[in-house]
């Protein structure tokens, strides 16, 4: 018996905003946009979807778990989300062939390179 991969589920102190923001990082879907919860997905009926949650506290560690992203042109993808308000953030990473970025509440992503650079 296994299991199938619903969701990833993410905290945030504004889950609408924050739900819409990655929906247009990753051209996905809102499909539930309620106070409580915020779920986004590649199509409605595609799983994994990615849900946020509200609460009253601000992120304040490095993330245990982040998202890495490939685009076919990391330099030009780092350009377009830090345009739609994400930021660089230095965890450490040192000298790497990725860049790290934070979404608008501090939330630590990866860009890595495309597979043929």
């Amino acid at each position: 018996m296994t299991s199938v991969w619903e969701s990833l589920t993410v905290d945030a102190r504004d889950p609408s905003r924050l739900a819409h923001w990655w929906a247009e990082a990753l051209g996905y879907q809102v499909v539930a946009d309620k106070p409580d919860e915020v779920e986004i997905r590649p199509a409605a009926d595609r799983l994994p979807g990615i849900v946020f949650v509200p609460v009253t506290d601000a992120k304040q560690t490095k993330n245990r778990l982040h998202l890495d992203l490939r685009p076919a042109d990391r330099e030009a993808e780092v350009e377009r989300l830090v345009d739609m308000g994400a930021r660089h953030v230095d965890v450490g990473q040192g000298d790497v062939g990725w860049t790290v970025l934070a979404d608008p509440e501090g939330n630590e992503f990866c860009v890595l390179r495309g597979r043929e650079e």
